[in-house]
């Protein structure tokens, strides 16, 4: 008897606000690959416009199941993916072109031509989508059906920015949206309202079928990227099924269940499932650290909320952080100790990193150094309940640092630091909302402090998480939603820097650039990182599937599935 999945959608009337109906939906389970940590909430909207929409056209760098970017990123090897973009080269100093794949069609038959490609990067020049591209892009243009320029300002180029964007924006199809955007009196408020059901993309699939609980996405059998990139093979999956959990323990239990095939989801202590349970789970290595260091999630200050816009508290927070304990305790050891600075010391970042400048003017766990800074730097005393107060009368807290509820190794990251925190007399208190809040108090700068990644792997770090976390050009006010830079910081040095590092060519210029900058982030310390991060987790379990890369198997990164892990969906195989 086949095993089938039953999807009651009678909720999914609620959520999508359309007449009240029921149906049921059986889905085999061998035709269903179940992914998890993607989703986080109820999903609100599919229009990829929406600034912060729940759902699977929210993050072009990942999400490619539906809509399609023109090249994905492969972290591995430091080289792009062809999607909807067949090649791409500088014709000079100021000009990329890139070759769109005359093999591209959206789901109604429509092909992918250059036209589109202008229109979806144009949109970014015409409404406040957060591409920041434009800051540098004098124009797209198209040269014939197939062929678009990407031409950059010649005051202010940026290669890197112009590298990173043709990996980080969704081609849409012009005749649909700019049909939307007119019925809409082109008011991008109104555009951000359109559900998009049904949106038409050019992925290998398409939405199934919402609601508060699961999202499921259908194969779409006549994928135009079956032929022109896989060989006439389809991916194995005629569905992709995320079921929404509320926790990384919920989920964590549904994988080592073998109700989740792939996850990215922080599993705690995961050589446990197969060197005592014996289960049939990986990750990419299969010893220490399990998965590969790429990223650095971190604490940001609201630098404009007094105190904490004075830089001798932030550095003490920064001193009192246990970080071995939250690479033990929060991150079941996967993560290598952390250091001062925002350049990664691994990979193709590691040469612009300087050891001896972070030892001799960073931080790291030094509980005294860190009353040092409170009671010498700051004149501050400690009062009867044990917590500094400044020689204003300030108290130093309580302040609240927040992420999102369920993410349980972050939760437990911020826990640690709050317990740091308040052994040096710093009040540090917890807040864990939903993650639609948490994102939105991130965004509009509602927040003490706050916890997020400065960026993922791109052509263009560590210049992309300088800018991200240092860059105040172009970041609104508070209130307003930002797009990086969340608590505001403000030094116009800083800007300068930031904007002469991507015309430089000369390593040992660009090394100097890159340590300046490193030098003014430890003085003035807007965010720290907590920990260092794959990419993305990745776990699988062969209950259903096989055919996962690994890194004795490296076909695809590490990545479950989105991004250039897209490609396992056509190396998956049922399981005997």
């Amino acid at each position: 008897m086949k095993k089938v999945f039953v999807v009651f959608l009678l909720l999914a009337s609620l959520v999508m606000g359309s007449a009240l109906f029921a149906q049921v939906t059986q889905i085999p389970r061998e035709e269903a690959v179940y992914v998890a940590g993607f989703q986080w909430g109820p999903p609100t909207t599919d229009n990829p416009l929406a600034g912060g929409p729940m759902t699977f056209v929210s993050d072009p760098r990942q999400h490619i199941w539906i809509y399609e970017t023109l090249f994905t990123w492969d972290a591995l090897n430091g080289k792009y993916v062809p999607i909807l973009g067949e090649s791409y080269r500088w014709l000079d100093d100021l000009r990329l072109e890139v070759k769109v794949n005359p093999k591209a069609y959206f789901h109604d038959g429509e092909p992918v031509t250059a036209d589109d490609v202008v229109y979806s990067y144009k949109l970014g020049q015409k409404y406040p989508l957060g591409l920041q591209i434009w800051e540098w892009l004098k124009d797209v243009y198209k040269v014939d059906n197939h062929t678009v320029i990407f031409e950059m300002k010649p005051d202010n180029p940026n290669r890197l920015m112009v590298e990173d964007a043709i990996g980080a924006t969704f081609i849409l199809p012009e005749h649909i949206w700019s049909k939307v955007e007119a019925e809409n009196n082109y008011d991008l408020t109104k555009i951000r309202q359109f559900r998009n059901e049904n949106p038409v993309g050019s992925g290998p699939y398409k939405v199934f079928y919402e609601s508060p609980e699961t999202i499921i996405l259908e194969r779409v059998d006549n994928y135009w990227g079956n032929e022109a990139l896989h060989g006439g093979k389809k991916p194995a999956a005629k569905y992709i099924v995320h079921p929404i959990f509320k926790s990384n323990d919920e989920g964590s239990l549904a994988f080592e269940n073998g109700e989740v095939d792939v996850s990215q989801q922080f599993t705690p202590r995961i050589w446990e499932m197969w060197e005592k349970k014996g289960l049939p789970v990986g990750t990419w290595y299969d010893e220490i650290p399990y998965y590969v260091p790429s990223s650095m999630p971190s604490l940001w200050f609201n630098v404009n909320k007094y105190p904490l816009s004075l830089p001798e508290v932030r550095k003490a927070i920064a001193y009192s952080v246990n970080y071995s304990r939250i690479s033990e305790l929060a991150m079941s050891n996967y993560s290598p100790k952390v250091q001062a600075s925002l350049i990664l010391p691994y990979g193709g970042e590691a040469k612009y990193f300087d050891e001896n400048l972070v030892k001799q003017y960073g931080w790291e766990y030094n509980p005294k150094e860190a009353v040092r800074i409170l009671e010498e730097d700051l004149g501050a005393t400690k009062g009867r309940d044990g917590i500094y107060v400044l020689p204003d009368g300030t108290r130093l807290g309580p302040f609240t640092v927040e992420c999102p509820y369920g993410w349980t190794d972050w939760n437990a990251s911020l826990q640690i630091v709050a317990q740091s925190a308040r052994a040096v007399g710093i009040d540090i208190q917890t807040s864990f909302p939903d993650a639609p809040i948490a994102y939105d108090n991130r965004q509009t700068g509602n927040f003490d402090m706050t916890m997020w990644t400065p960026s993922q792997p791109s052509p263009a770090q560590p210049w992309l998480r300088f800018q991200i976390a240092l860059y105040s050009k172009g970041v609104p006010e508070v209130g307003q939603i930002a797009y990086s830079n969340f608590g505001r910081y403000r030094n116009e040095w800083a800007d300068q820097l930031i904007d002469m590092n991507p015309k430089v060519t000369n390593e040992k210029e660009l090394k100097n650039l890159y340590t300046e900058l490193d030098q003014i982030y430890r003085e003035d310390i807007p965010m720290f990182p907590l920990m260092y991060r794959p990419q993305t987790f990745y776990e699988y379990n062969e209950t259903y599937w096989t055919g996962w890369a690994n890194a004795k198997n490296p076909y695809a990164p590490p990545m479950p599935l989105v991004g250039a892990g897209m490609e396992m969906l056509w190396h998956l195989e049922p399981a005997k």
